[in-house]
């Protein structure tokens, strides 16, 4: 029978497995104690056959065999093979345990689910019962050693009362070339039908239920044929087997040791008995062992399957449920806890202390939580803040990423890079933006912005500049067209012009929407500015620094529209006005070369409108070639 040692091990104590070392019945000492004299016994003829029979010369020859061996013998994977061929073996050991077939599923679903105090009744309920414990006998017979030495023929069968002899005949008279365990299993079918046919079984889910937990029971015995005839595959015993054998083999001379006055490596001491290889010997061999007695646990070893026991004790449970308990209830009464909602069943003087312990309420019950944290937050604000992270585009995140991590040709294309990033993620959480809208759609007339010579940028904004994006206030429904831009004679007075264009627009943020309104609209009658006339030639001067650079190839831009009226561009005139560029800020106060005008044989002249503060800013990227838009 198995061995059982496990209320010696309920609780854990100083030593607690060393009582188990003891043991003689089950113990590694009962398995191994014969390969182990045996390799010892060879060890101690091979030491005895170096020290007093060989010769000088074969002893210095057998040394040298003995050093190569314990060099090599290390090669060989002992651990890696054996831990896995041992896992292997315990997990099937395990699963063909629980695929032993039990009725007592099936006992009491046919105890409740078939009908009838009278002969008929108990006759069918036994008969069914007895078919499904024939069907278990049939599959043990066939797997276990244990149970066909019990039952060797079918006479025994016969004789121990677990068929009839009728039944043997019709049992015989099936010819089949296989193994036939599963026909009691489908006499229990037809009784079931037959049971059910005369109103027996009440219902057809009741014989539904019992069918299906037929079918579990006799998968079970299939499961166990299965693993009878599908072993763990050979090579890998073999492979193991000949990995553990051929080691210790190998040891029995690597091991040996050898006359310290030769002054080997590692031989300085002669101890004549290897204690840590007669260790090693009993670990491995003894892993070995293991997976050897647990491959088949269907035999006679300790550790075996208590197979027929199982027979015995499933016979008699399964008969004694279907008939002699078959309404058989004890008389029903009151429990001592009846009046009682809250009933707690009494402790002994040895668990009292179970009382002293407080109920265990969950892992986060006494999580402590600040009480500024415990406040409700009104959904408007919850509401508010869904809405700015969503605002929050995931994409910008990876472009900052990118623009921080990326090396750039140049080290000027690397910080332009990253404070164009850091200015479009400013831009972007500002809460006076509204969202981009094209600038081609804007008015029907606009023609695109030609940018240098034959549509190109100009060298200084292509060599330096990768992203300029500028944020422009709008004003809602007026709009003025610029037509040319020049700078050079005109700084002077283009500087007075910003100072007071600055100042007047801190005085109209200030005032009301009625008042913005009406100054809007007198700024617009005093707004009449003559066409200043240009050099129709002038080359620009190649750009010398990034500061130039900027300047130069934003004013390198020539526009040209059908209207006649210009008015003399101040790009620091708004405070709100923000050049986004890869280049430094660009210094307005600076002498800066006259804009070039195009030619005037154009038919098609494009204009530029510069919106006032009152309407939504707009930020267009000329590199990239698209618009973004705050929010």
């Amino acid at each position: 029978m198995t061995v059982t040692y496990t209320a010696r091990v309920a609780n854990a104590r100083f030593c607690g497995f060393s009582k188990l070392l003891l043991a003689w019945k089950g113990s590694i000492y009962k398995v191994l104690y014969k390969e182990f004299l045996a390799f010892f016994a060879m060890y101690t003829a091979i030491s005895i056959t170096y020290r007093f029979v060989l010769y000088d010369d074969q002893k210095r020859y057998f040394e040298k065999l003995a050093i190569y061996c314990n060099h090599y013998a290390s090669l060989i994977p002992m651990s890696f093979v054996l831990g896995f061929y041992v896992t292997l073996v315990v997990n099937r050991w395990w699963s063909q345990y629980t695929s032993i077939p039990l009725p007592d599923r099936l006992m009491c679903i046919l105890s409740g689910g078939l009908q009838g105090s009278d002969e008929r009744g108990r006759l069918l309920r036994r008969t069914m019962m007895r078919y499904a414990s024939l069907s278990a006998l049939l599959i043990l017979r066939s797997v276990s050693t244990a149970v066909f030495k019990r039952f060797p023929t079918m006479d025994h069968v016969v004789e121990a009362g677990f068929m009839s002899r009728e039944e043997r005949k019709k049992f015989e008279s099936l010819h089949s070339p296989y193994n036939k365990f599963w026909i009691p299993c489908v006499w229990f079918t037809n009784l079931a039908a037959v049971a059910r046919c005369e109103g027996r079984i009440k219902d057809d889910h009741t014989l539904t239920l019992l069918l299906e937990e037929l079918n579990g029971f006799r998968g079970k015995c299939s499961m166990l044929f299965h693993y009878d005839m599908i072993s763990v595959p050979l090579v890998y015993t073999q492979v193991v087997t000949l990995a553990v054998y051929s080691f210790f083999l190998v040891c029995l001379i690597g091991r040996q040791f050898l006359d310290p006055n030769q002054g080997y490596p590692g031989h300085d001491l002669d101890l004549y008995v290897p204690i840590f290889t007669l260790l090693q010997f009993f670990f491995y061999a003894g892993w070995l062992k293991v997976a050897e007695q647990l491959i088949n646990p269907f035999g006679e070893d300790d550790d075996d399957f208590e197979t027929n026991w199982l027979i015995d004790r499933n016979f008699q449970v399964s008969m004694m449920a279907v008939d002699e308990m078959y309404g058989d209830l004890p008389m029903m009464e009151r429990d001592r806890y009846w009046n009682d909602s809250n009933p707690r069943p009494p402790y002994t003087a040895a668990t009292l202390f179970v009382l002293r312990k407080p109920s265990f309420q969950g892992s986060t019950f006494d999580m402590a939580i600040p009480k500024e944290e415990m406040h409700f937050q009104p959904l408007e604000d919850i509401a508010e803040n869904m809405e700015e992270s969503s605002s929050y585009h995931p994409n910008m995140a990876l472009f900052n990423r990118l623009l921080n991590a990326a090396p750039s040709p140049t080290g000027l294309m690397g910080g332009a890079l990253r404070r164009t990033s850091a200015q479009l993620h400013r831009l972007r959480h500002s809460p006076s933006i509204d969202q981009c809208t094209s600038d081609d759609d804007d008015d029907d007339d606009d023609e695109s912005v030609k940018i240098g010579k034959g549509g190109s940028l100009p060298s200084g904004l292509g060599q330096d500049t990768q992203s300029t994006v500028s944020s422009v206030r709008d004003a809602k429904g007026l709009r003025t067209p610029l037509l040319e831009v020049q700078f050079g004679a005109n700084t002077e007075r283009q500087r007075h012009s910003v100072f007071n264009e600055k100042k007047e627009m801190c005085e109209v943020e200030e005032k009301s929407d009625e008042e913005l309104y009406i100054r809007e609209e007198r700024e617009e009658v005093e707004s009449t500015v003559g066409e200043i006339q240009a050099p129709s030639s002038r080359l620009l001067r190649p750009p010398q620094s990034s500061r130039e650079t900027s300047t130069r190839s934003a004013s390198a831009i020539p526009f040209t529209s059908r209207h006649r009226s210009a008015f003399t561009f101040h790009p620091a005139a708004d405070s709100s006005l923000e050049h986004c560029s890869s280049q430094p800020a660009i210094n307005h106060n600076r002498a800066v070369p006259t804009i070039p005008k195009p030619p005037l044989g154009g038919n098609k002249k494009s204009f530029l409108t510069v919106p006032s503060h009152n309407e939504p800013q707009r930020f267009r990227s000329v590199s990239m070639g698209s618009e973004l838009t705050g929010s």
